[in-house]
């Protein structure tokens, strides 16, 4: 049992940026591993998947929200605004799905199942449904050990939307000690509550509109998340919507776009559950040889562009190590 313990504790594949993954949900697999070839080669090629996420997806788009949140609030263009936090909206999750599929990818490699942790997140019609499918082990992992002891919705309202506060306020908090982070928890605690109050059902009425909001939320949601101060974040808002007279479009919008207009093209393609469904299609008829070497042909194609983009980029931020 010490040892099943410690080998737990020490396995590096979940340990800095992988999905939470609770003892008893691999107490079986320590103890009775089963390790098989077909295992680790799908192992493999989750990893690169994982892996071209984050150097081909997450690094160019984090490339554009640097860019942007380090220009003078001042000096951004409406279009620059929509630019940064678009890019920074597709590299938070290219950037943490990406290490979550490279820590699944390798757990199967030692014969390890792990539960997935995002489930394509930005097609969400509610906030609360967002919820549920960004970083899924977080989220399972506060409503176990916080939101449920606490009481949970078993409860009366007004200690129900208490619990979604302070449950949220610590999510806040569990990213960084920053009022910044804290305020970004509450200020989804309070949409949450506003979604069990009724916002929820209001907002079902008015499909396919209320995917376009969800994404909206989550990009104000984002802007606190990234910004350094209440100030510059609130700045940055406003540049947004055109409150403080900035130019719509600038010089600095366009070089952005014509320059990486790739990588959000596939990332916003990514984000959707096109390939998964396209998968499912093809699954549904017997899998030929020539699809199996296609597959293959495509694994080692990301792989061979992840390691010329590295040798020829300086530039591989671990955006969520500090979280």
């Amino acid at each position: 049992k010490l040892f099943n313990l410690s080998l737990y504790i020490t396995f590096f594949p979940q340990l800095v940026a992988g999905p939470i993954i609770r003892y008893n949900s691999v107490a079986e697999q320590l103890s009775k591993r089963v390790f098989s070839s077909i295992q680790f080669a799908e192992g493999i090629k989750r990893f690169i998947l994982g892996l071209s996420k984050k150097v081909l997806l997450a690094n160019p788009l984090g490339y554009v929200a640097d860019t942007v949140f380090a220009t003078p609030v001042m000096d951004l263009s409406t279009g620059s605004a929509w630019i940064g936090i678009i890019a920074y909206t597709l590299q938070i999750y290219y950037d943490f799905s990406g290490y979550s599929d490279m820590a699944i990818g390798l757990g199967k490699m030692f014969g390890f199942e792990f539960a997935e942790n995002f489930n394509y997140p930005y097609i969400s019609k509610s906030v609360s449904e967002f919820w549920r499918r960004w970083h899924i082990s977080l989220g399972s992992w506060f409503r176990d050990y916080v939101y449920i002891p606490l009481g949970g919705s078993k409860v009366a309202p007004w200690k129900m939307y208490r619990n979604l506060l302070i449950v949220w306020a610590l999510t806040g908090f569990w990213h960084g000690a920053s009022w910044t982070f804290i305020a970004w928890g509450i200020y989804y605690g309070i949409l949450i509550a506003l979604e069990k109050a009724g916002l929820e059902k209001i907002m079902s009425r008015i499909y396919p509109l209320n995917h376009v909001v969800v994404l909206l939320l989550v990009m104000i949601g984002w802007v606190f998340f990234r910004a350094d101060n209440f100030g510059y974040a609130a700045d940055f808002i406003l540049a947004m919507f055109h409150s403080r007279g900035n130019v719509i479009f600038d010089s600095q919008a366009l070089a952005l776009l014509s320059i990486n207009w790739i990588p959000f093209v596939i990332a916003i393609m990514v984000a959707a559950p096109i390939f998964p469904k396209l998968q499912k299609w093809q699954f549904s008829k017997p899998i030929t040889n020539v699809q199996n070497v296609f597959a293959l042909l495509i694994h080692c194609f990301l792989f061979a562009e992840v390691i010329l983009y590295l040798i020829n980029s300086t530039y591989n931020p671990f955006l969520y190590f500090r979280f």
